[in-house]
């Protein structure tokens, strides 16, 4: 079942009443994962720009849609590599800064994986 995200301030996000202070990945079986900003942030030295290598962790087989909350100041972007991923595998990519993205998430319907970052 598609957890629901109840809000989101600058440092957390409130996911099925549970509050996380890190980057989360939504996956399809619903469970919540530790975002690894690492993949992006050891090829550009930030986790503003997501990697091939993160696009490659983040996305599972059969998600037809990732919604990805790019920061509370709309910050994060993909790279061409991601995209070009994602786009290989048909999986459509929606990025939208955090508060935006939580509206889309929880309306979403559908094989739908997330990607929330909660600072920035």
């Amino acid at each position: 079942m598609k957890p629901k995200i109840e809000a989101a301030t600058f440092g957390s996000i409130t996911i099925d009443g549970r509050k996380i202070r890190n980057d989360v990945i939504l996956r399809l079986d619903g469970s919540v994962k530790k975002r690894k900003k690492k993949l992006s942030k050891r090829l550009y030295g930030t986790s503003h720009t997501i990697s091939l290598d993160e696009a490659k962790y983040v996305y599972q087989e059969g998600a037809e849609r990732l919604i990805i909350g790019t920061g509370q100041y709309d910050s994060v972007r993909l790279s061409e590599e991601a995209q070009a991923y994602l786009e290989k595998h048909n999986c459509r990519t929606k990025l939208a800064a955090t508060p935006d993205a939580i509206r889309l998430w929880n309306k979403a319907k559908g094989k739908v994986i997330g990607l929330f970052r909660v600072t920035c």
